[in-house]
């Protein structure tokens, strides 16, 4: 039997991980140069002021990532004999309460200038000594902080497919709110524009809006993946289709009278153990260790298996338990 190491990924995802590590480093390059611009022309603008906060925050996820790739590698140890695994679960917690906490404070923030009527004003500016509006130097920056975040986001939301990455997943999902960020702000700079002050702030609150959305959606699922629920896909769309594999997988052993099978996630791999009540004692060193061996197969993901024989199996939810294949059972401690 193999003891479960610090490694995660298969070979043939190296180079997919190696492409997401380079990824998140020329984010957070490219971020620092969009925060540094919307600065520099934020004027008074409450969409504007939600842009270059929501870039600032947008740091978390992929200075997240970055730190759990290094973690999560380390091999279990007296201090922590499960590995280092769930550095990503912790990563991604930290990835969705950014996104929530941005999203609540834009809301708040934008609701009280709405309702105390504030009118933001945009002024001229001297550049290369001509009056320049600059609402328009305000729209450049926006842009220069949308279209980048949009093609970012394409990208790792593929990649975190691939590995299995709720990190890689929620910072796409922030590139994602990045570019609709600067999308409404620019809606709002224009409104300023037009003499229609609300649109600032309404553009705002839509912002927060969806923003608080998804932080809510991903800060849930990472607080379940904590207490250890049911393994999910990286998108949160439903259960990962793991879980129905590994039930069919137990199902098929034929020694198998009944089964309970529990999955929890550790990272990107996924712990599965199984309580097997066997139809009787022959071989079952050789059974155990076949059914660890099948499951693993099943996808690389499956890599903290564990299969335990008991007598019977009371107390466990309905939902857990399998069903051996039809056949006579003989009770544990007979003989065939």
């Amino acid at each position: 039997m193999r003891y479960p190491s610090g490694t995660e990924l298969p070979p043939e995802l190296d180079d997919v991980h190696r492409r997401a590590v380079r990824l998140e480093w020329i984010t957070i390059a490219y971020l620092i140069t969009a925060i540094l611009a919307i600065y520099f022309t934020l004027g008074s603008s409450q969409a504007m002021k939600g842009a270059w906060l929501e870039d600032i925050l947008s740091l978390a996820p992929p200075i997240a990532f970055l730190v759990a790739a290094r973690v999560r590698y380390r091999r279990p140890n007296r201090d922590f004999p499960y590995g280092y695994h769930r550095a990503v679960e912790v990563s991604y917690l930290v990835a969705a309460l950014a996104l929530l906490s941005m999203g609540l404070f834009l809301i708040v923030d934008s609701v009280l200038k709405l309702l105390h009527g504030d009118h933001p004003p945009i002024g001229m500016v001297e550049l290369f000594d001509w009056q320049v509006w600059l609402g328009w130097l305000m729209i450049a920056a926006l842009v220069y902080s949308a279209v980048p975040a949009a093609v970012l986001g394409r990208m790792k939301k593929r990649l975190a497919a691939d590995l299995h990455d709720k990190v890689l997943h929620a910072d796409s999902k922030m590139n994602r709110a990045d570019w609709m960020t600067a999308t409404a702000a620019i809606v709002g700079v224009l409104g300023i524009g037009f003499g229609l002050w609300w649109m600032d702030a309404a553009a705002a609150i839509v912002i927060g809006l969806d923003i608080a959305h998804d932080g809510g959606t991903y800060t849930a699922a990472a607080a379940k993946d904590l207490l250890d629920g049911r393994p999910r896909r990286d998108d949160e769309q439903g259960v990962h289709p793991l879980v129905g594999d590994v039930r069919d997988a137990v199902a098929d052993l034929d020694w198998v009278q009944e089964a309970a099978v529990r999955m929890r996630e550790l990272g990107h791999v996924l712990a599965v153990e199984v309580l097997a009540v066997p139809r009787d004692e022959t071989d079952l060193l050789d059974r155990v260790e076949d059914a660890v061996r099948r499951i693993r197969d099943l996808d690389w993901k499956l890599q903290d298996v564990v299969v335990s024989v008991v007598r019977e199996i009371d107390g466990a939810p309905e939902d857990v338990l399998v069903r051996g294949p039809l056949g006579p059972a003989r009770s544990v401690g007979s003989r065939p």
